[in-house]
């Protein structure tokens, strides 16, 4: 089987292997490019896996013209830029040492060693330049078949890094067949490790959800999340029987990760996922409006491009779908102008009492659904 595409076809790509080739090193490509081109999903990272020494890789795509950028060279990584396309370059590895949260890791010339210490079996599948595809430990089946398993032993692949235990659900949402259901040896060896998440970073763990949320359909994998107590562990007080509700309402609908996490609810997010000050505000203006409600186009008006999370997420809340129409209506909200000026109130009203009087109007604005006009408004 071969692996095709604009991204391997690519003139720059193909120099950069046969820099790598040209001067006897392997040049393979590995994980979620060769991954995604056997499934037909969008390739945007281009990994290269190599039996070349870091200060190898370094010398000789130095010496092919291309700028070369020591992003992990100490675990054997290096960026290859050629014409503007940045290429991942890491050296065949081996696990010495793990902790739960990095590696000590051994270069190697075997990329069946290289394989072996990866997570996924699907992630486990390399590509020659030709995109003749190379698969050491037999995870091409399981890839054709939409069926996420750890490589080898499941609790010594997460003991190696618990940050696996997130990935494992958030692969599931992506690359699983919701018909098969999850993987059983995974989903308990997850259950019995779960306690490892604690020595995770929030930076971390929140990237995770934030990854596994926007996918297509997270519902069955935050439910099984729930049922082995992980989802509580990561966000306290979650409760996920309105996600699934939420993702029909969605159809059509670009899915959202702040969208999915409003109706999931939580503790202290803002710290657990480590969200930046815009995620926390807007957070808090979805939810503030998720409780409150209001008409599609005062909210269209309010909270302008949240407007259709709030709708969404509300419906899903209460368990029916919005009003017919509600998406035009969020336009019309979103697109309205207050129809009073400052400048309309003066010079009978200065300081804060025009700031006062133009609040008022603009309630009695809102209440009418932004209907009032400005003579309507002003009138006595």
């Amino acid at each position: 089987m071969r692996v095709s595409g604009l991204w391997i076809d690519a003139a720059e790509t193909q120099a950069v292997c046969a820099a790598l080739t040209g001067a006897g090193a392997q040049a393979l490509f590995v994980g979620g490019c060769v991954r995604n081109a056997l499934l037909g999903a969008a390739v945007n990272d281009i990994d290269i896996a190599t039996d070349a020494r870091p200060e190898t890789v370094a010398r000789v795509c130095t010496a092919a013209g291309f700028r070369v950028v020591p992003t992990g060279i100490d675990h054997g990584t290096v960026t290859v830029v050629a014409k503007g396309v940045p290429h991942e370059v890491t050296t065949f590895r081996r696990d010495v040492e793990t902790d739960g949260r990095r590696a000590t890791v051994a270069f190697s010339s075997d990329v069946a060693e290289d394989a072996a210490r990866r997570d996924f079996t699907m992630n486990a599948l390399y590509a020659a330049p030709d995109g003749q595809v190379i698969d050491p430990l037999g995870g091409l089946p399981d890839l054709l078949a939409r069926r996420l398993r750890f490589v080898g032993e499941p609790e010594q692949r997460i003991r190696e890094d618990y940050l696996r235990i997130l990935r494992f659900f958030r692969f599931h949402a992506w690359y699983g067949d919701p018909a098969q259901g999850i993987d059983a040896d995974g989903l308990a060896a997850c259950a019995v490790l779960a306690e490892g998440l604690e020595t995770l970073s929030a930076e971390r763990v929140g990237a995770e959800m934030r990854k596994l949320l926007a996918a297509p359909d997270p519902a069955p994998s935050v439910a099984a999340m729930a049922q082995t107590g992980i989802l509580q562990r990561v966000l306290p007080g979650a409760d996920p029987m309105a996600l699934a509700p939420l993702v029909h309402l969605e159809a059509g609908i670009p899915p959202r990760w702040m969208r999915r996490l409003a109706v999931l609810g939580g503790d202290a997010v803002d710290d657990r996922w480590r969200l930046s000050r815009a995620e926390s505000r807007d957070l808090a203006l979805l939810l503030s409006a998720v409780r409150e409600g209001g008409s599609p186009a005062v909210l269209g008006y309010r909270l302008k491009a949240l407007a259709d999370d709030a709708i969404l997420a509300r419906a899903a809340l209460l368990g029916q779908p919005p009003l017919p129409g509600w998406q035009a209506e969020v336009a019309r909200g979103a697109a309205a102008i207050l129809p009073v000026r400052p400048a309309d109130l003066m010079p009978q009203y200065q300081g804060a009492d025009l700031g006062a009087r133009l609040k008022a109007i603009e309630a009695r604005w809102l209440q009418s659904d932004l209907r009032l006009d400005r003579a309507a408004l002003l009138a006595p």
